[in-house]
């Protein structure tokens, strides 16, 4: 399992639909990924948790992934909620 610490930045303002958007990166693996924030882990390919959990600007988020392509998923998601 691989887990990193991000700071949500500005993504309301850079994506159209942030949300959704989380949920498409993470589809996009294998892996079993998961935010966690505070006592909540959420599993980022649910838009249903994703709209509950509603990452926003200033939140330390703890993106962690398990399986076969955790690093590239962990990577994806982290440029994603730092703008790049």
């Amino acid at each position: 399992m691989l887990k990193k610490q991000v700071m949500v930045k500005e993504i309301e303002k850079k994506y159209d639909h942030p949300l959704a958007e989380i949920v498409q990166i993470a589809s996009q693996y294998k892996s079993e990924v998961l935010l966690e924030y505070d006592k909540y882990k959420i599993n980022a390919k649910s838009i249903m948790g994703i709209i509950a959990f509603n990452p926003s600007e200033g939140m330390n988020v703890t993106i962690a992934a398990d399986g076969n392509d955790e690093g590239e998923a962990v990577n994806a998601l982290e440029r994603f909620f730092i703008c790049q």
